[in-house]
């Protein structure tokens, strides 16, 4: 027998978080295919978390509208995450969003973690503008030190998203993926949940290169394979109207 029992060390938690735009534009196929896509990566992610030796992912849901609503109030384990189906109306409240998800990013909110926290990823997915003030919003959420640390990328879903905002979203183009069409969207939305989740519940390595700067690197090799999407800081390509 040993002289020394060896506990297994507790996982660290890295919650991934949805910011969804569920405003009246995207009613159609775009919200369709966003209820889909998160739908089919629920079991991808959970067999990352249930594999990964350093953290266990947990997931976190918001949609803004005319207003915002969690669609759980706490984080749920990846495995016992379900998506609620989304239907598209209203509009664009992306600055409320903001606030929401500060008043979460703490340790007596949605941040706490017996065995520590990971810093989060958050995916971001507009197809529009904001319609309320989304600067006071996006500046008050540029305070949190969570938000400052997180992996941060946004989907552009469309040509009239809002490719300014999103970019103060996440600090770059690069950073921001304009989708052109379902299929791309549908795939996009895999590569960064995906790509955000392993990347972020791995320990840090003593490098210069930050999670987020990994992410973006990492994505932008995948969708070069992708019809009809690529970086904000990289030219579209030709446009067609696939969204009807």
């Amino acid at each position: 027998m040993s002289l020394i029992d060896v506990e297994s060390v507790p996982r660290r938690t890295m919650t991934l978080f949805f910011m969804a735009d569920t405003s009246g534009s995207m009613a159609g196929n775009k919200i369709g295919a966003l209820n889909d896509a998160i739908t089919n990566i629920l079991p991808m992610i959970s067999e990352i978390s249930n594999t990964n030796p350093d953290a266990e992912i947990k997931i976190a849901a918001l949609q803004f509208s005319s207003g915002t609503s969690w669609l759980y109030d706490e984080p749920k384990n990846a495995e016992d995450f379900v998506w609620q189906e989304q239907k598209a109306s209203g509009l664009t409240s992306l600055g409320e969003a903001c606030c929401e998800l500060e008043k979460v990013m703490h340790r007596n909110g949605f941040m706490k973690s017996a065995s520590g926290s990971y810093a989060p990823a958050i995916i971001l997915l507009s197809d529009g503008g904001a319609t309320d003030n989304f600067d006071q919003g996006i500046e008050k959420l540029k305070t949190n030190n969570w938000f400052k640390a997180a992996i941060k990328i946004a989907i552009a879903i469309g040509d009239d998203a809002d490719k300014d905002e999103l970019k103060k979203f996440t600090g770059n183009l690069e950073a921001v993926i304009e989708v052109h069409n379902i299929e791309a969207l549908k795939q996009i939305i895999r590569i960064v949940a995906v790509t955000s989740s392993q990347i972020g519940s791995k320990s840090t390595s003593a490098t210069d290169t930050t999670k987020q700067d990994q992410v973006v690197e990492e994505i932008k090799q995948q969708i070069e394979n992708v019809d009809g999407a690529n970086t904000a800081a990289d030219p579209a390509p030709a446009a067609d109207d696939y969204w009807d």
